[in-house]
């Protein structure tokens, strides 16, 4: 009898449902929602590093995506049997005692203390330092240790403290709070029990300072010294934690016939987009998976015993099970990636947007198809021109923290910087310099995990930017001096997902089986161009500078130094 499953995979501008037949592996349907008031910045203040979303962006968007994929395959609702949904982290959300989003409140509806603060979100700076010198200091275990040693503010109890000092109300109103992927899951289940409902391990692991040599989260006396709050939140939340191959419930009444599906259909528990495109994208040992958007999350999996007590620091946390069940899964990333070159699109833009768009001598119809032609063009035509500038001409230095540094070392404090420019310094220049800055913070991170012991023979992109610029990817390769291949998918998550929902459904035993018939096969592979790898390495070395020098303006020293 047929089976399918359905991977959900909720990114930071959209949610994509895709639809897979078990037996061949075949993508049957696929399913994207934009999400209405994101779009619009409503709950924002990119000035103030604020970026917050409504949770019915992600329900409308679960509703019509599923829906969608159902019509479209034109499968019947009953051979659907499983469901497992990723989503961005570390993204909490308040709710209250039966779990419902705090922003489905009247009272709360327009308040951005109450949405999902989404994982880009750089408010808790000063908290997450608090808790790194604490972590420090106060004689106990460091519960950051698995977390790379440095903990961001771009994670769970960071983001916690931050809201609850700013805002009482949502404090007082609160009773605990979930991660985005648990949060999804939790809404589309049957007996919902938030006591007995099973947390995410890569949430938990990743981004929450749990780990089972401590008993799960960090102690209640260390929350406790942060904030009381923190310490008696903590009796709300969880003590285990569960890998997504696992079920977490069946589907609920309301939900089964709202989608066109059953009961019997099972929702895995939930995971994190990157570590389910690592899974979507066929990841195995010493092979390193770059899942590369606005930001990357750089994924690789190590056996035990390789790992064994060995913490790697400076990363974004090493986790039992948070990939693929049995091996420890390890996270990386950039903070900024494709948001960098989207920013540098945005400073070049002005002007057409705001004399030539804005121009009453051109038509609406004109204004639009000017508007269309540009947004076609525009990257395309900068990577031409800035991939024929040869590499011994001047290019400016860039670095790739315009949205901080995720790692390695963790500091979302840093600035971006250009240096080098001159009178003979153009736009594909900058444009260069900003692809170099992106894959030199790339090399950081491999050389990082080498440096651990973390051996990584080759790479995988997945993602927007790793199908869609082939200039990047050799710029990559080059800079990696190792072969990159691209995975065919444009839906590695959502694919990633689905083969979580596959295991938990009992189609196949194990994730790696089913990974070998449901993962992505690869459409290029950009290998190191040996003319250009020494002239790489002296640009590199100049970025190495201009990092050190912005680094330490900010007072606060890397584990390098």
């Amino acid at each position: 009898m047929s089976a399918y499953v359905i991977g959900l995979d909720y990114g930071t501008d959209s949610v994509r449902a895709v639809l897979l037949d078990t037996e061949s592996g075949k993508e049957l349907a696929s399913s994207v929602y934009e999400y209405p008031r994101w779009k619009k910045r409503l709950f924002c203040d990119a000035s103030a590093n604020r970026f917050r979303q409504h949770p019915l962006d992600h329900i409308e968007g679960l509703e019509e995506t599923i829906k969608g994929v159902v019509a479209k395959s034109k499968v019947s609702g009953t051979d659907i049997k499983g469901i497992c949904i990723d989503t961005t982290g570390s993204s909490p959300v308040p709710v209250s005692e039966d779990g419902t989003p705090l922003a489905l409140q009247e009272e709360f509806k327009e308040n951005p203390n109450a949405m999902m603060v989404l994982w880009k979100d750089h408010t808790a700076i000063e908290e997450a330092n608090e808790i790194n010198e604490l972590a420090e200091s106060w004689g106990g275990e460091n519960f950051t240790k698995y977390e790379g040693g440095i903990y961001s503010s771009e994670w769970f109890w960071a983001k916690i403290a931050h809201i609850i000092r700013e805002d009482d109300n949502v404090k007082n109103s609160a009773y605990t709070w979930m991660e985005h992927c648990d949060l999804m899951t939790y809404h589309i289940i049957e007996n919902q029990d938030l006591e007995s409902f099973k947390r995410s391990r890569c949430a938990a692991g990743h981004k929450a300072m749990w780990h089972e040599s401590w008993g799960g989260l960090p102690s209640e006396d260390f929350l406790n010294r942060l904030d009381p709050y923190l310490g008696e939140l903590r009796g709300r939340l969880y003590t285990e934690t569960y890998t997504s191959d696992e079920v977490a419930g069946n589907l609920s009444k309301e939900w089964a016939d709202k989608l066109g599906l059953t009961t019997e259909c099972v929702v895995a528990v939930g995971t994190f987009d990157a570590h389910s495109g690592a899974v979507g994208a066929k990841i195995d040992e010493h092979t390193l998976v770059r899942v590369m958007g606005t930001s990357t999350c750089d994924i690789i999996v190590s056996s035990k015993e390789v790992i064994a007590d060995k913490t790697v620091r400076g990363i974004c946390g090493q986790v039992d099970g948070s990939v693929i069940p049995g091996f420890i899964g390890l996270e990386a990333g950039q903070s900024a990636f494709g948001d960098l070159l989207a920013w540098f699109k945005d400073v070049l833009s002005w002007p057409v947007d705001n004399l030539v768009l804005n121009s009453e001598v051109l038509s609406s119809e004109q204004k639009e198809n000017l508007k269309s032609e540009i947004e076609k063009d525009f990257i395309k035509k900068l990577s031409e021109q800035a991939e024929e500038i040869p590499l011994e001409e001047s290019i400016p230095i860039a670095l790739d923290w315009i949205n901080g540094r995720r790692t390695p070392d963790a500091n979302q404090e840093l600035k971006s910087a250009i240096s080098n420019l001159s009178l003979g310094t153009r736009a594909p220049h900058i444009f260069k310099a900003l692809v170099n800055a992106i894959c030199f913070g790339s090399k950081e991170i491999v050389d990082r995990f080498e440096q651990e012991g973390v051996k990584i023979n080759s790479v995988i992109g997945i993602g927007g930017v790793a199908r869609k610029s082939p200039f990047i990817m050799q710029t990559l390769a080059n800079v990696l001096k190792k072969p990159i291949k691209v995975a065919k998918s444009d839906e590695a998550p959502a694919l990633g997902a689905a083969i979580y929902a596959s295991v938990a459904a009992g189609i196949f035993p194990d994730v790696i089986e089913a990974s070998k018939t449901l993962g992505s096969d690869f459409e290029a592979e950009y290998n190191p161009e040996d003319a250009k790898i020494s002239k790489y390495e002296d640009l590199m070395k100049a970025y190495k500078d201009l990092s050190s020098f912005v680094d330490n303006k900010t007072g606060r020293k890397s584990l390098n130094d």
